[in-house]
């Protein structure tokens, strides 16, 4: 029935097409029918990976009384969050004040004004769970509608003021003093024995990670350093870690990080591929190391498609979640023969009972660290032999969108990861999806949020500029191609013309209406915030370019959103991140002299040991600096380095040990 879904470019959408609920895709005319018919909206958003949401279209959606219901009382729209993040974020955040946990599926009830008047995620059919049955929930809306519709607009009234007050910006001075005091608190969030930030249900939470290890970059924070290490050691151990093919799994459901919800988000990957990274060069931490190349692998294998890194893995696969992933004991002994599967059976904590109806969650919790060489080869093997038998069952689905920011996440991380670990495919890797991204979503004068199977999305989010020029200058610093930084620049000029009005900057182009407010906030989701990450883009580009224009930006957005962020500062990571930059910017320049082999071991001593954050600049006769940098006046012929904290700078460095320990000097944590 819901054809308007069948030619959608989101599969989520597709999903939904054969459902006998009508829906409309978001858009002006499902609310021009709703008005029309004088009926509120239901709002449905989820993702194509989310195992909630398939739950709730098999209970739900595809009940034929239940959608003849709500096909005669609502307009029902059907939305997928991740090609709308922008609506599905401005509606958790109403789904917040009404004080219901967020998350998918998103369920609400609109005016046909698209204002929110009450909601939840999933609902059973039937009542249970202390929840009310969707159906005997749809039927009290329907009345309230008819007979008391003043209650509901009054309640609408109300929460629609306070969604306007959360998404207008708190200004306030972010002293670098109360950033500070914001990391050491953040020490007793954190689980003491199993790591991570909170209990169960545990996320990666990967902005609130960077800025804490930035922050141990800037001051003596070692237990702080300790507890972070500890968080990426036992999530790289745990179950949320797929020990078979690669890559993060989204979150764990309980507090030690075994059993986790199964679906695969490319924003989550891209992020901790990062951290591992930067913890595996500065720490020396082998396991680290060997994770960030499984990560890069999975990508490769699994998620790259001909635009660019597909969105995520389904959770599902045969109707149940995580049926790809689990094992029993008898088939890992029929697979790998007695001997190996006892060897494997105890280095991965198989129990026969399992932890999911009888299957075992594959995991390493019971080990704090990788083994010598020669047993972890031979688990490798072992590994490689199930990851075969495992190709023989149903794969989870794929949700084949390209995102730009999230591919924008994926090309920063391995651009940097690849300058961290010494991997120059992983940076020729980086720069082909650049490439890719580039040719696909940058068109008609800006940046498409998305495409699949060659039809790009109409709109564009700030995200998608802020994440991408980030994406631009990683690939800068690592090779040093000044078209990266060129096309950088001219990302921000566009989002400077679409993104600022009269009251600052917005997360929706200044022509885009249908909102019930405009969203402007500086809060991070499980990605980094537009605005944050737009505010360390900003600093980095005045640095490389010496236009201080770009720095007053971030100076602008750091007072407007200030006081939201020392109010709640782990939910405003990203820009605690940049403002942290902004009070140390440190630079490595590398003149890059005649001899290759000098150049080299230079730029491997910066990559290894310079501190998280630091811009790396390559200088050929000068070309890469801007005029008034510091550095020009220890400017010479021979290849050689210098570091500069802010506008001083040391002496030139041709010895690469020498550089490194200058280097190393800077991070605090390790020599205060």
């Amino acid at each position: 029935m819901a054809e308007r879904l069948r030619h959608a470019t989101s599969p989520y959408l597709q999903d939904h097409a054969d459902d006998p609920v009508d829906w409309w895709p978001w858009g002006p005319e499902a609310f021009a029918e709703a008005r029309r018919r004088d009926v509120p909206v239901l709002l449905s958003s989820g993702y194509a990976a989310c195992h909630w949401c398939h739950v709730m279209q098999r209970e739900s959606f595809a009940d034929p009384a239940v959608a003849d219901f709500l096909n005669r009382h609502f307009v029902a729209i059907k939305l997928d969050r991740e090609e709308h993040p922008e609506v599905d974020g401005l509606y958790q955040q109403a789904l917040a004040l009404m004080g219901e946990p967020g998350g998918w599926p998103l369920t609400l009830f609109l005016t046909p004004e698209g204002e929110p008047i009450w909601g939840g995620t999933y609902f059973p059919p039937e009542p249970r769970w202390q929840r009310p049955g969707f159906r005997q929930l749809l039927e009290r809306i329907a009345t309230l509608w008819r007979e008391d519709r003043a209650t509901l607009l009054a309640h609408r009234q109300r929460l629609g003021a306070a969604l306007a007050g959360l998404e207008r910006p708190q200004p306030g001075e972010l002293a670098i003093e109360q950033v500070r005091a914001a990391a050491e608190a953040a020490f007793d969030e954190f689980d003491p024995v199993h790591g991570g930030l909170g209990g169960a249900p545990k996320f990666p939470q990967a902005p609130a990670l960077r800025f804490l290890w930035q922050a141990s970059m800037l001051w003596p924070l070692r237990p702080l350093r300790r507890r972070l290490l500890h968080t990426l050691a036992r999530m790289c151990q745990g179950g949320i870690w797929d020990h078979l093919g690669g890559g993060f799994h989204r979150y764990a459901v309980d507090a030690y990080w075994l059993v986790p919800h199964f679906e695969k988000i490319l924003y989550d990957n891209a992020q901790l591929l990062e951290l591992l990274a930067e913890a595996a060069a500065l720490e020396g931490r082998r396991l680290l190391a060997i994770r960030a190349e499984e990560l890069v692998a999975f990508l490769q294998r699994e998620l790259l498609v001909a635009e660019g890194l597909a969105a995520s893995l389904d959770a599902d696969s045969e109707g149940e979640e995580g049926r790809f992933y689990l094992w029993t004991a008898d088939e890992i002994r029929q697979i790998l023969g007695p001997e190996d599967a006892r060897v494997f059976l105890e280095a991965y904590g198989v129990d026969p009972r399992g932890q999911l109806d009888g299957r075992a969650v594959l995991h390493r919790l019971h080990e704090a660290d990788l083994r010598d060489e020669a047993e972890e080869a031979r688990l490798l093997a072992l590994r490689r032999r199930l990851l075969a038998a495992r190709a023989r069952r149903v794969p989870p689905r794929r949700d084949d969108k390209v995102l730009a920011d999230w591919n924008g996440l994926a090309v920063a991380a391995l651009a940097l990861a690849g300058r961290r670990l010494q991997r120059p495919d992983w940076i020729a890797f980086a720069r082909e999806l650049f490439q890719r991204l580039v040719a696909h979503l940058d068109a008609d004068g800006r940046l498409h949020h998305g495409i699949r199977a060659g039809r790009r999305m109409p709109h564009d989010l700030l995200d998608d500029y802020a994440q991408m020029i980030r994406a631009a200058l990683a690939l800068h610093a690592a090779t040093g191609e000044l078209e990266p930084l060129e096309r950088a620049r001219r990302w921000f000029q566009v989002a400077r013309a679409r993104f600022r009005d009269g009251e600052g900057w917005r997360l929706v182009p200044v022509d885009r209406e249908g909102l019930p407010v405009v969203p402007r906030n500086a809060r991070d989701g499980a990605t980094p915030s537009a605005l944050g990450t737009l505010a360390e883009v900003a600093l980095e580009l005045a640095a490389r370019t010496g236009d201080e224009s770009f720095e007053q930006v971030a100076l602008e957005i750091f007072r407007s959103h200030g006081g939201d962020a020392l109010r709640l500062p782990l939910a405003h990571a990203a820009l605690l991140t940049a403002r942290l930059l902004a009070e140390r910017p440190v630079a490595v320049v590398l003149w890059e002299g005649e001899s290759p082999a000098a150049v080299s071991a230079l730029r491997a001593a910066a990559d290894r040991q310079a501190p998280a954050g630091h811009w790396l600049f390559h200088v050929k006769q000068e070309a890469g600096l801007p005029p008034d940098h510091p550095a020009r006046a220890l400017a010479g012929g021979s290849t050689r380095a210098v570091v500069c904290t802010g506008r001083r700078c040391g002496l030139p460095h041709t010895n690469p040990g020498e550089l490194a320990a200058e280097l190393q000097a800077l991070d605090a944590s390790r020599t205060g």
